[in-house]
């Protein structure tokens, strides 16, 4: 006997015909023993709907608990239709909303992006294990909490999933199922590239930093909640089976933070490359790291500008990069020069939460600026943060700057 979790997105239940299919799932992996706790989004479109509803009957005069309150209507519609579903299928159900005993989410009060208090909320998940042990599937709101004052919250983007995986973790689940309109995780957009390959499994690090450029299929501060210890997988709901193997998401990786820090031990050299117009220069980038790859030398960072190109590697491997790279300028026309730099630092920062904090390149320089500490080069994506400091400076910025992820 196994206890899932298993959340279905809105457009797996976006009319009759997907939520009975869905119920019937359900209904089939509670059939071969398991324990099956269900959590559902609004039905398709449901929620856009009365956001519009509410702008085109009041503008934007509504207060935050207004919104709350109004968006919920499309989560505690469907846990009704849901277990209602379920039990025409012969099996006992009850729907959990924010206003029943039962329920397991409780937040601050930052109505529209509430954090979970996971201690309070934890302790309150537990009691939907006796449901479970009286033979009854449980179907919760997902997206919703409530906070101190019993007034509804909303999780925020992602806020089923995270329900989903929140549930999971306090109940000691076998499995979380996160079902959606795909097959699961594939190698490209197949709207883009016909022949993309769906992935049998993928890392909870690589889910994220695919969700953070674009990829709709899970929302990236979801993935925060997800246990290591815990199975996970992304689905269709076109075969209505949740035996379905669609993609695994492992991990993380017991040990690995979803917020880290590194300052790199080995100190990094600079070698730039300088030339006319170098960014007009189709296959130029290629070249100049094809020449250093082939005689195994890795690169920790490349800038380009109009007129040069900035690599970074070990300073073990400065002298033999810069002879390479010398090599190549002397046989390209429009290269005129390379030059080798001092040594630096390198300090890494990762975090899922950099892509909605506004002001964090900011937040991250700042100690840096009032302590004199000059920032050589600085890269990002929306959850690193690489800063280049000189070699001396390393090791008091890293502490200046690691204090952010505190």
């Amino acid at each position: 006997m196994e206890l899932i979790v298993v959340k279905f997105g809105g457009t797996s239940i976006g009319n009759g015909e997907r939520i009975r299919k869905a119920a019937q799932s359900v209904v089939n992996e509670y059939m071969k023993g398991n324990k099956v706790v269900v959590v559902v989004s609004a039905i398709n479109k449901t929620t856009d709907d009365l956001i519009n509803i509410m702008k085109d009957a009041i503008g934007d005069n509504v207060t935050d608990k207004q919104m709350a309150e109004i968006l919920s209507m499309g989560e505690m519609t469907s846990i009704r239709v849901f277990s209602s579903v379920i039990e025409s299928l012969g099996v006992k159900s009850q729907f959990i909303d924010p206003f029943d005993e039962l329920w397991p989410v409780l937040t601050d009060s930052n109505i529209l992006e509430a954090k979970i208090d996971f201690k309070e909320s934890e302790l309150n998940s537990k009691k939907i294990l006796k449901l479970l042990d009286q033979g009854i599937i449980p179907v919760v709101c997902g997206f919703l909490g409530k906070n101190s004052k019993n007034q509804i919250t909303t999780l925020g983007r992602g806020g089923s999933d995270i329900t989903a995986f929140f549930l999971g973790h306090s109940l000691d689940a076998d499995e979380v199922i996160i079902v959606t309109d795909v097959v699961g995780v594939m190698s490209t957009d197949p709207n883009k590239i016909q022949d993309a390959k769906k992935l049998d499994k993928i890392s909870v690090e690589e889910m994220r930093d695919l969700a953070t450029h674009g990829a709709q299929i899970l929302h990236p501060h979801a993935l925060k909640y997800k246990d290591p210890l815990i199975s996970a997988k992304i689905i269709s709901y076109e075969n209505g089976d949740l035996s379905d193997p669609g993609t695994f998401i492992v991990g993380p990786n017991e040990g690995v933070m979803m917020k880290s820090s590194m300052l790199c031990p080995e100190p990094i050299s600079i070698i730039a490359v300088v030339g006319e117009n170098m960014l007009k220069k189709p296959g130029l980038l290629a070249k100049l790291t094809d020449k250093l790859a082939i005689n195994d030398i890795n690169i920790f960072g490349i800038s380009a500008g109009q007129n040069s190109v900035t690599i970074f590697v070990n300073k073990k491997d400065s002298i033999k990069a810069h002879r390479l790279l010398h090599d190549l300028v002397v046989e390209i026309d429009f290269l005129s020069s390379v030059s080798l730099g001092k040594e630096i630092a390198m300090l890494t920062l990762v975090s899922p939460e950099f892509i909605e904090t506004p002001g964090i390149i900011s937040d991250i320089t700042k100690p840096l600026r009032e302590n004199n500490i000059n920032i050589v080069e600085l890269t990002s994506s929306q959850t690193a943060v690489v800063i280049f400091v000189d070699w001396k400076d390393g090791k008091k910025a890293y502490e200046y700057v690691r204090e952010i992820l505190e």
